[in-house]
């Protein structure tokens, strides 16, 4: 009898090849890991509104990590409960007031589906705009009326640094912060505690798979909890090197079907 695997998934560098799209080659091993039993699940920081696409085309029957480990739901079973642990307003509404002294282009702050842009900007909004979610601009200090599942602030490389210190020095046992890759100069804020290996133990519990039974792929700092958690922690030829040194193994990039040559291999899938 084969013995049940969870598959681990992150979305962008990842799972989706650099135009947004999953490969069919990869979709092939997905399916051929699916059918002869194994559980395969996506954990990315997207929100759901804009990784939804991706669940139904893969036809996935599992929970699902957003936010990195903010949000955690399962969207074909009611019963399963929601996880979700959003930033206390008033530390967010905080971070809004300092972010006023760093020269910030923006702070943008995400109920789930529900954004709340400080300043009008139309670039954010063609990121931010995926998955039609509702939309407020004004000073967060006045509009935001909700916990925030995630906070980001928008700064130059030049205040980078100094926007982390003060996260650090005020609010480290509250908030939990890292830098998106580039070209975004972006600090994006979740709740003290939480990362993508959070949500896989809530799937692994309710799946019943032991994690060195995971198999988790990932290319950015937001993986690195992940890859560690997992019993089988992979990172991608394109990832960065902290991803790369704490893996267990590197498979090769976005672009060149890592995950299904890695699957295929692994599981012996024999499906490409």
């Amino acid at each position: 009898m084969v013995k049940k695997h969870l598959i681990a998934l992150d979305l962008d560098g990842t799972l989706l090849k650099d135009n947004k799209t999953i490969s069919q080659k990869t979709k092939t091993v997905i399916e051929k890991a699916r059918e002869q039993g194994h559980e395969v699940m996506i954990a990315t920081g997207r929100p759901y509104r804009s990784s939804e696409m991706y669940y139904r085309e893969l036809k996935l029957t599992t929970p699902i990590v957003n936010f990195n480990g903010a949000f955690v739901h399962h969207p074909r079973n009611k019963q399963w409960g929601i996880r979700h642990s959003p930033l206390d307003i008033k530390i967010a509404k905080e971070i809004v007031e300092a972010s006023q002294d760093f020269n910030s282009y923006n702070v943008i702050a995400e109920v789930l589906d529900d954004v709340y842009l400080h300043y009008h900007d139309e670039k954010l909004l063609d990121i931010f705009n995926l998955g039609n979610p509702q939309v407020t601009t004004g000073d967060l200090r006045e509009f935001l009326n909700a916990s925030p599942t995630s906070m980001l602030i928008h700064t130059d490389e030049a205040h980078v640094k100094q926007v982390n210190k003060h996260l650090s020095d005020v609010h480290a046992e509250v908030i939990h912060h890292r830098n998106w890759a580039e070209p975004f100069h972006i600090i994006e804020i979740v709740k003290a505690g939480l990362s993508k290996a959070v949500g896989l133990q809530h799937a692994c519990d309710y799946l019943q798979i032991p994690k060195e039974r995971v198999i988790a792929f990932g290319d950015e700092d937001n993986d690195l909890e992940m890859l560690e958690f997992a019993g089988y922690g992979v990172a991608m030829g394109n990832g960065i090197d902290q991803v790369k040194t704490i893996a267990n193994e590197v498979t090769l990039s976005n672009e060149e079907d890592g995950i299904a040559v890695y699957l295929n291999d692994l599981l012996q899938l024999k499906a490409i």
